[in-house]
């Protein structure tokens, strides 16, 4: 990455860039990623109001997420979709989040600029807030879609892991079941806001199965939109390299925060608890999964 603005922070393998994300994927190699996990703006502010905490609210997250119009949202889908595919790995993979306000244009973009989808999953909440309206059905998931960049590559899916690791978080996941497209996670827990919250932000759990699904150690992982780095924090956890953009100081701020957060618990060996029913611990669930293995009786003499 020659000529690469400087980051705005830098730790091991955990790195944030500060800008308009394609300004800065611009300076980055050709083929140098191995999965990118973008969370874009939906361009749902329109307004209206939402219930959050049992109270309404204005669905309005911030100016980045107001519309300009159906063509002009899919202009920037489109360009910072082909800005990811050029650093892409030949045999890497992109996931791309969003509601019915942006995921159908996102699908048109990745498939305008040559990817082949693999699957689209169907995130359910099963704590999803009210619909206050009573004039629709109530939103209560959204749709992922996993893409590999060349049609005929070789991408990374890590089918036993996802087969016979233990989900428990999910209650559709059955033992030794292949893992289907409709995943069953809630969002996000009270100690992953504890230092403030991101509006779009995701459950680690969510972006924890992603990064085990389709990377492995050592991989590089990068977040264009990377808000309060929930797939930073995912990415190190499970000892990925992570690469963050957002152009929102405040929210790097934040991400930071969590990532010294859990830095300092790991240097203390404090992730190997597994409960403490308190929110000064990492958790379990943020970890790889661990298998079950089969005990075997010793052939006495």
């Amino acid at each position: 990455m020659n000529n690469l603005t400087a980051p705005y922070f830098s730790r091991d393998n955990f790195k944030l860039y500060n800008g308009n994300c394609i300004d800065i994927l611009n300076e980055f190699k050709d083929n140098s990623v191995d999965m990118i996990f973008a969370d874009p703006p939906y361009f749902l502010s329109n307004g209206s109001f939402t219930c959050q905490a049992g109270k309404m609210v204005s669905v309005k997250k911030a100016d980045w997420d107001l519309s300009n119009g159906v063509e002009e949202n899919y202009k920037f889908h489109l360009n910072w979709i082909k800005a990811c595919k050029r650093i892409l790995k030949d045999n890497g993979t992109i996931w791309v989040s969003g509601t019915y306000h942006s995921i159908y244009q996102c699908g048109m973009a990745l498939q305008m600029s040559g990817f082949h989808i693999l699957n689209d999953i169907s995130w359910f909440k099963p704590n999803a807030a009210p619909n206050l309206s009573c004039r629709f059905f109530t939103a209560s998931h959204e749709t992922l879609i996993w893409a590999r960049k060349d049609k005929k590559g070789k991408h990374t899916f890590n089918y036993e892991k996802m087969k016979n690791g233990l989900w428990t978080e999910d209650f559709i996941k059955k033992p030794n079941t292949q893992m289907r497209s409709v995943w069953a996670i809630n969002t996000p827990k009270p100690n992953e806001k504890k230092y403030g919250k991101h509006p779009t932000q995701k459950p680690i759990d969510l972006l924890k199965r992603v990064i085990l699904a389709s990377t492995n150690k050592g991989d590089l992982v990068l977040d264009p939109f990377t808000g309060s780095s929930t797939t930073g924090i995912a990415a190190v956890l499970n000892d990925r390299k992570f690469i963050g953009i957002d152009n929102e100081k405040k929210y790097l701020d934040l991400s930071i925060k969590r990532y010294n957060d859990i830095n300092f618990k790991n240097e203390r060996n404090y992730n190997f608890i597994i409960n403490d029913n308190t929110d000064n611990y990492v958790q379990p669930y943020m970890f790889e999964p661990k298998q079950k293995y089969k005990k075997t009786k010793k052939k006495t003499a």
